[in-house]
């Protein structure tokens, strides 16, 4: 029977899947580029960044995520009743209160990063703030707070510095055909130009689909469980409703922190085709709201 501590172990198990998955990606991107460029150095170079990432990427991912939003402290004295919320629904989760932290947005979004609970931040944008009632509020926090208990953060965070790495070094090996090798011996081995082309468009597209994994099942999950943390499912149902109305995307939208987010930060495209639906990052907002309507609590 599946309870906190398995999903627990699961996302652990996760974070090293997905590094691992990394490893032999950015590997196979470099042993690839150095065999079209005739260039040895390449796959050194492969394997050092495929370490070093890894290595950051734990320890470092979550100060990357906050850099790349825009986030900074939130002031205890200006922003005292949200810091009071997320103290208080950290008690009740049984957990350290995290470091609360602001985005100056007009987009209603929030998001929760961190390789722990001890090192956990949540971030809430400025219109998240102004748009949200108390109750909703609380409830976009206690779903924040439930990522932070599933320690769904860890492989959220870590994503965001792994996902964003593969698509830099497919184009850095784009580039580096340009200058590397014997031109006409690469012209008389297509196997290794196709293979070469290959994974500089497969490298992003797996990253992606790495992302996608696990992000959508996981929002139901913190849906839920952060109802029950406040107890009160129609605060969250309602502050749902408003992040899934707001269809302008955030400033600083990007595509390697989107999957941290209580919704999409792109904005809202509920009327998408099915293939849009596979690449996105958060199942429907309508489907989210369904599946609270059905809770029994």
């Amino acid at each position: 029977m599946a309870s906190l501590y398995t999903q627990q172990s699961r996302n652990v198990l996760r974070t090293w899947t997905l590094m691992g998955v990394f490893f032999i990606l950015v590997i196979l991107v470099g042993f690839i580029a150095s065999q079209y460029c005739g260039d040895a150095s390449i796959l050194y170079a492969a394997t050092g960044i495929a370490v070093l990432m890894n290595i950051g990427a734990y320890w470092f991912s979550d100060k990357v995520a906050i850099a790349s939003t825009g986030a900074y402290p939130a002031d205890p004295v200006q922003y005292i009743e949200l810091h009071r919320i997320v103290e208080n629904l950290a008690i009740t989760a049984g957990l350290a209160k995290p470091r609360v932290y602001i985005i100056n947005d007009p987009a209603p979004n929030a998001f929760a990063t961190g390789r722990n609970e001890k090192h956990a931040v949540i971030a809430v944008t400025t219109g998240l703030l102004s748009m949200m009632s108390k109750t909703e509020l609380e409830g976009v926090i206690a779903h924040e707070l439930s990522h932070v208990g599933n320690r769904d953060i860890l492989v959220m965070t870590v994503a965001v510095v792994l996902v964003g790495v593969i698509s830099m070094f497919a184009n850095i090996a784009i580039r580096m055909s340009y200058f590397g090798g014997d031109r006409r011996e690469r012209g008389n081995n297509p196997l290794i130009l196709v293979g070469f082309i290959a994974s500089i468009i497969l490298a992003p597209i797996a990253a992606q689909l790495i992302q996608l994994a696990i992000s959508r099942k996981r929002e139901f999950l913190a849906d839920a469980s952060g109802a029950l943390l406040t107890r009160y499912p129609e605060g969250l149902e309602s502050a749902l409703q408003k992040l899934g109305s707001y269809a302008a995307p955030m400033q600083r939208a990007s595509t390697t922190t989107a999957h941290l987010f209580i919704s999409n930060p792109f904005g809202s495209h509920e009327a998408g085709q099915w293939f849009t639906k596979l690449f996105s990052t958060h199942p429907p907002i309508a489907a989210r709201i369904a599946a609270l309507e059905g809770m029994d609590i």
